[in-house]
């Protein structure tokens, strides 16, 4: 009984480290600044994220709009509606609020991106949707 329990509970810290792990392989994100915008409940946040290869970050919304803007890589964007669009380097893009996309690193090299948000104050920066 008591090597069930310790097996258990080893599965359960097994999938923590797991689930955390993945979340890091992804694409960090560093918040660089974050204002108050002129436009009253918004805020403006700039960020950079950098994804390794194969990295993505999972379809997700963001609470209002997002200027991207590629400086190292390759970055697949995606979003819900749309064809799949490859951007490298010095390549900019918009995702309008609450459209789902998703970003994949399909090149072999690091790929980064700083990306400029203006969302209403006090959300959460993006929502994850499960797939």
């Amino acid at each position: 009984m008591r090597l069930a329990v310790v097996g258990v509970a080893m599965l359960a810290i097994t999938g923590m480290v797991g689930g955390a792990y993945a979340q890091q392989r992804g694409a960090p994100r560093t918040i660089l600044q974050r204002a108050d915008s002129a436009v009253p409940g918004y805020e403006v946040v700039a960020a950079g994220a950098e994804f390794q290869p194969g990295a993505t970050t999972g379809w997700h919304t963001h609470p209002g709009e997002m200027v991207g803007y590629v400086f190292e890589g390759i970055l697949v964007v995606e979003q819900e509606g749309r064809l799949a669009t490859t951007l490298e380097a010095g390549k900019t893009f918009i995702i309008p609020a609450g459209i789902v996309h998703n970003d994949t690193n399909t090149g072999r090299t690091v790929a980064r991106m700083l990306a400029t948000y203006v969302v209403e104050k006090g959300k959460p920066l993006n929502s994850q949707i499960v797939r």
